[in-house]
C-alpha cells in the first residue's frame, strides 16, 4: 500500500551527515587523540533567531519556556502573570501585538525547518488578553527627580513613557488628538485593534503616573522653547501622521486621498460610507486595510457636494448617521506595482480581502490621474508592467475609472512648529542611540524616523529610553551590542532564584589568589558563556532529529465572505485557549538555551554529564559536568536539540 502524502510529513527523520559526506570536521573543532579529546562541553547562551528578527527584541524563548513550563515563577506568582512580566520587559501591548504584528519573529522561527513556525502571535495573544482578564498592572520605579516630555501618545511614545516610568523617571505625553493610540487608533480598523483591549492596554500604561495631556499639538499650542525650559530632556515620537501622495501629474485633484487620512476619518467615526468607485494605490497592510474598510462601509448615492468621502476627510466633517441606511455594496479596486503573490501586505491579509470582494490586481504602474470639467479625478491611467513588477511594457496603458483614488504608498510626518528638526524628508534623523544629532537632551524613536512597523517603533523606544536614562545621570553612552534584544539574564535569573555566586575570598596561601578549582567552588558560575549579544544561533547547531512532526495550533479565522462584509466590524481572530497556548508553546525548541530534554545525561557514556540538584537548578543551569570523567566524545553536544552545549573548554 502507497504511503500518504500526510503521512510521509509526519514521519519526518533527520540525518545529521548524509550519504557520501566523508570529510572530516576541522581539527579544531574536534582534537582527538586515540579516544579522547582535551575539548569538554560548555554551556553556551545565543540568540534565537524569532528574537533575533524581532524588532522589538522581547525574549520570547522565555516567555514561551514561561508558558510551556519549563521556566518556573518564584513567589507564588501563576504561570501567566510571569509570562506576562517577561514578555512586557519590552512590548507592553501584548494583545494588540499579538493581533496585528506580521510576526517576522514567525518567518525567522527555526522551527521551519522541521514542519511549521511556533504561533508566537497567538501566544502573546493569550499572554496580553489574560492580563487584562486578571487585571495584572504596571508598577513605577523609584522617583528620580527628573522629568520628560514625550511628544506623542502612540506606540513609541506609549512605550517610551512605560519604560520611562519603570525607571523612575516623571512623564508627560503630548498628544494632537483626542485620544491615545496613534496608528493603533486611527491608522488601524477596530474590527483588527479592539477599542477596548487598545484602551486597557494604554491605561495600565497611564496608571503609572503618566500625565497625559491631548488635544496639544507641540510646536503651536505649546512652543518647545517652553518644554526645554520645564523639562529635562525632550522625546520626539509624532508619528508618520501624513500620507505621501501618488507622484504623478493630477494627484493634486480633491478626491485623490492619503490611506492614513482615509483610515483616520474613519476610525474617528465621520467617513461612514464611499460613493462611486474606490481605487486604492499600495500594497502594504495599510492598503489592504483601506480596501477592507470601504467594503465594510459601503457605496451610497451622493445628493450634495460635501457629502463627498473626500470633502468628509479633508474638511474634517462627518456623514450624518441616516445617510447610510440604503447603502449598497461598494466597487473597490486595489492595485499594485508587484505581482499579488510578492505584495507586502500579509498573506492572511491579502486572502481576507479578496475573500471579502476586494478586486486586487498587480504589475500597474499609476502614471496619470485623469481630471473632468470640474477638476475632480474621474479615472487613473496606469501602465502594466513586466513580471518583475519594475519593466513597464510599451503601450500597454488603461485607464481605470474612480470617483476616490487613495494613495497609500507612504507616510511622512507632520513638523509645523519643529521645522527646525525636519531633515528635508518630514522626518527627524536620529543616531544610534536615538539622539536627535547635535540637539542636546533631544531623543527620537518610531515612525518619524523611518515609517515601520509598530513593533519596531516600540523596539525603538526601548533604545532611546536607555539612552535618556544615561543623559540624565550624565552618564557616557557605550556601544550596542551586536545582537541589540532583551536578553535573558543567568545572573539575574541565579539572584531571582537565591542561587547568585557566593562572594570570592582570596586564600591568602595560594600563590594563585585562590582561583584553582574554580570547578568546585561557589563564587563563579561554571562552565556558562554568554554570546546572546554577539550570535544567533542557527539551525544547523540544533539537533532537529530530536523534534517529531507537531502540527500548530492555529486561531480559528472568522471568514468574512462579499456578501456579508457590509457592516460587519465584529473582530476576525479568535483566540487561543489557555490548553491551546500551553500545546502551541511546547512546540518551541528553545534555541540557544536548555530546555531539560535529558538527551545529554541520558547518552553519556561516561556519566560525565549529570542533573544539578535540585535545590541548586534553575533556567540554563539544569546540568553540569563532572570533569574527571569527562572523556571529550562530544556525544552530549551532537544530541543537544537546542545547540546549548559546545565542544569549547580546554583551548
Amino acid at each position: 500500500m502507497a504511503t500518504s502524502r500526510d503521512e510521509m510529513k509526519q514521519s519526518l527523520t533527520f540525518r545529521r551527515y548524509e550519504d557520501g559526506d566523508d570529510k572530516h570536521l576541522p581539527w579544531n573543532q574536534e582534537i582527538w587523540q586515540a579516544s579522547w579529546t582535551h575539548k569538554c562541553p560548555t554551556y553556551v547562551h545565543r540568540t534565537p533567531p524569532c528574537q533575533g528578527s524581532c524588532p522589538s527584541g522581547h525574549d520570547i524563548r522565555g516567555w514561551l519556556d514561561i508558558v510551556r513550563g519549563i521556566e518556573k515563577p518564584s513567589d507564588g506568582m501563576t504561570m501567566q502573570e510571569y509570562a506576562f512580566r517577561r514578555n512586557t520587559d519590552a512590548n507592553p501591548f501584548p494583545s494588540i501585538m499579538g493581533r496585528v504584528c506580521p510576526a517576522p519573529c514567525e518567518d525567522g522561527c527555526n522551527r521551519n525547518m522541521v514542519e511549521d513556525h511556533v504561533g508566537i502571535n497567538s501566544v502573546e495573544q493569550y499572554i496580553g488578553d489574560t492580563a487584562l482578564q486578571e487585571g495584572y498592572t504596571f508598577a513605577a520605579g523609584e522617583d528620580s527627580g527628573k522629568k520628560v516630555a514625550v511628544i506623542g501618545g502612540g506606540p513609541a511614545g506609549l512605550a517610551a513613557a512605560y519604560q520611562l516610568r519603570r525607571k523612575g523617571h516623571a512623564v508627560t505625553v503630548f498628544e494632537s488628538y483626542e485620544h491615545l493610540g496613534g496608528m493603533m487608533r486611527y491608522g488601524i480598523p477596530g474590527y483588527r485593534t479592539p477599542r477596548d483591549v487598545l484602551d486597557g492596554e494604554i491605561n495600565r500604561i497611564i496608571n503609572m503616573g503618566v500625565e497625559v495631556r491631548t488635544k496639544t499639538k507641540v510646536g503651536v499650542d505649546v512652543k518647545l522653547e517652553d518644554m526645554e525650559r520645564d523639562y529635562d530632556a525632550i522625546l520626539f515620537a509624532i508619528g508618520a501622521q501624513s500620507g505621501r501622495p501618488l507622484p504623478i501629474p493630477g494627484s493634486d485633484a480633491t478626491n485623490c486621498i492619503s490611506g492614513v487620512a482615509f483610515l483616520s476619518a474613519f476610525n474617528e467615526g465621520r467617513l461612514k460610507a464611499v460613493s462611486g468607485r474606490v481605487v486604492v494605490v499600495g500594497g502594504g497592510d495599510t492598503s489592504i486595510d483601506v480596501a477592507s474598510v470601504a467594503r465594510r462601509l459601503g457605496h451610497i448615492t451622493v445628493e450634495n457636494e460635501k457629502d463627498r468621502p473626500e470633502h468628509i476627510i479633508i474638511n474634517q466633517t462627518a456623514h450624518d448617521a441616516a445617510m447610510i441606511a440604503n447603502r449598497s455594496g461598494a466597487d473597490v479596486l486595489l492595485i499594485s506595482r508587484s505581482p499579488i503573490d510578492k505584495m507586502n501586505a500579509a498573506k492572511h491579509e491579502i486572502d481576507d480581502a479578496l475573500r471579502e470582494g476586494v478586486n486586487i490586481q498587480g504589475q500597474l504602474n499609476p502614471v496619470e490621474v485623469i481630471r473632468g470639467a470640474d477638476g475632480r479625478a474621474t479615472a487613473l491611467r496606469v501602465q502594466k508592467l513586466a513580471d518583475d513588477g519594475k519593466t513597464p511594457l510599451d503601450g500597454e496603458f488603461e485607464d481605470i475609472e474612480a470617483s476616490l483614488i487613495v494613495a497609500a504608498i507612504g507616510q511622512t510626518g507632520s513638523l509645523e512648529g519643529m521645522e527646525g528638526f525636519d531633515n528635508g524628508r518630514g522626518l527627524i534623523d536620529a543616531d544610534k542611540h536615538f539622539q536627535v544629532p547635535n540637539k542636546k537632551g533631544y531623543f527620537v524613536c518610531g515612525d518619524i524616523v523611518r515609517p515601520h512597523l509598530l513593533t519596531t517603533a516600540i523596539g525603538q523606544a526601548s533604545i532611546a529610553v536607555e539612552s535618556i536614562d544615561h543623559y540624565l545621570k550624565s552618564e557616557q553612552l557605550v556601544k550596542r551590542p551586536k545582537v541589540d534584544v532583551h536578553h535573558f539574564n543567568l545572573m539575574g535569573k541565579l539572584m531571582e532564584t537565591g542561587l547568585q555566586p557566593e562572594n570570592f575570598q582570596a586564600e591568602a596561601n595560594d600563590i594563585n589568589g585562590g582561583l584553582r578549582g574554580t570547578s568546585d567552588a561557589n563564587y563563579a558560575v561554571h562552565n556558562y558563556e554568554d554570546r546572546a549579544a554577539y550570535e544567533v544561533i542557527p539551525a544547523d547547531e540544533l539537533f532537529l532529529g530530536h523534534f517529531a512532526y507537531t502540527p500548530r495550533n492555529k486561531r480559528d479565522h472568522i471568514a468574512v465572505g462579499a456578501e456579508e462584509v457590509l457592516g460587519h466590524f465584529e473582530e476576525r481572530l479568535v483566540p487561543l485557549s489557555a490548553e491551546q497556548a500551553v500545546s502551541e508553546a511546547k512546540r518551541c525548541m528553545s534555541c540557544g538555551m536548555c530546555f531539560e530534554c535529558d538527551n545529554c545525561v541520558v547518552f553519556c557514556p561516561q556519566d560525565a554529564v549529570k542533573k544539578t540538584p535540585a535545590k541548586q537548578k534553575t533556567t540554563g543551569r539544569y546540568v553540569y559536568t563532572d570533569y574527571d570523567r569527562c572523556i571529550g566524545c562530544h556525544i552530549c553536544a551532537d544530541v543537544c536539540p537546542t545547540g546549548y552545549i559546545d565542544m569549547g573548554m580546554g583551548e
